[in-house]
């Protein structure tokens, strides 16, 4: 009796010790599986982040419209004052050149700060226009503080013409024009993301021919106009798309035949040389040159909604 319970114990001891055996080995087999599983959701969900965030494009139509309210706009405040400024100088209407001039250099240096209130070096072209442009007013508040000097002493043609002429000024309208051409490069990079018929890039031939012309998409043409701007070294009052519906406009009216131009340099050279273009143009021909025409929602393409 004694050795059959001595038996029957040691039974009991050993599928005790099999059944713990079991259970630890299912134990740390589930942890297993279960840290396996985890691992391969964070893969997955790792590589899903990244391929996430390689499809997500720089130039999408949120970053133009924030770069056109906080860093193209300040600009182009300043620079509607800055021509405003140098019209009266023209016309002799100002009695107080100096105290405009400093108004200047102040309005470039807030403007400036204003322009700076965003990083947008996520997008390349966006953030070297950015760059541009904030380079552009300090610059013109030197000028304008130099102008302010030199008004005391200078006629109002003299002032002018001085002001127009001098290093400080003319850099300010060199990066201006660089920023700009950054601006509308970075459009046409937009607009290729949504027809991938157009280029994200495109760089005109030395001599572009007008039925080629007739042919692009107006943000390459704008793009194009903003490089014509750009090598003239011509800052001026209107927008690249004015000079651009003027273009379109001359062609499409039968003048550049008439008059047997053939090119889109020798088109731009001669409305420039004329003062032909203004600013709103653009917009007066719109619906009727740019209907369907594909372009980002930014203020200056689309005054009604502004």
């Amino acid at each position: 009796m004694e050795k059959r319970l001595t038996t029957t114990a040691m039974l009991f001891s050993v599928g005790f010790v099999f059944m713990l055996v079991c259970t630890v080995g299912a134990f740390f087999y589930g942890i297993k599986i279960g840290t396996e599983k985890t691992e391969a959701k964070y893969v997955t969900e790792d590589v899903g982040s990244k391929k996430s965030t390689a499809s997500v494009t720089p130039y999408q139509q949120q970053d133009l419209v924030s770069f056109y309210h906080t860093v193209f706009l300040p600009y182009r405040e300043f620079q509607n004052e800055w021509f405003a400024a140098m019209n009266k100088l023209s016309q002799g209407k100002t009695s107080e050149a100096t105290s405009m001039f400093k108004d200047l250099a102040k309005l470039a240096e807030e403007k400036a700060k204003d322009a700076s209130s965003i990083d947008m070096q996520k997008s390349p072209l966006l953030g070297q226009s950015q760059v541009s442009y904030i380079r552009s007013l300090k610059l013109f508040e030197e000028a304008a503080d130099k102008a302010a000097i030199s008004a005391k002493t200078l006629s109002f043609n003299e002032l002018k013409k001085n002001v127009e002429q001098e290093k400080t000024y003319l850099s300010a309208s060199q990066f201006a024009l660089s920023a700009q051409q950054a601006y509308y490069s970075a459009m046409l990079k937009w607009s290729a993301t949504v027809d991938l018929d157009i280029p994200g890039d495109f760089k005109s031939p030395a001599l572009l021919e007008l039925k080629q012309w007739k042919a692009l998409p107006i943000t390459i043409k704008n793009k194009l106009i903003a490089d014509q701007l750009m090598s003239r070294k011509k800052l001026t009052s209107y927008y690249p798309q004015d000079l651009t519906s003027r273009v379109d406009d001359f062609v499409l009216s039968g003048q550049a035949a008439k008059m047997k131009i053939h090119t889109l340099s020798a088109v731009v050279d001669l409305l420039i040389n004329t003062e032909a273009v203004r600013s709103g143009d653009f917009t007066e021909s719109k619906s009727r040159l740019y209907q369907q025409a594909l372009l980002p929602q930014l203020p200056f393409f689309y005054p009604e909604t502004d």
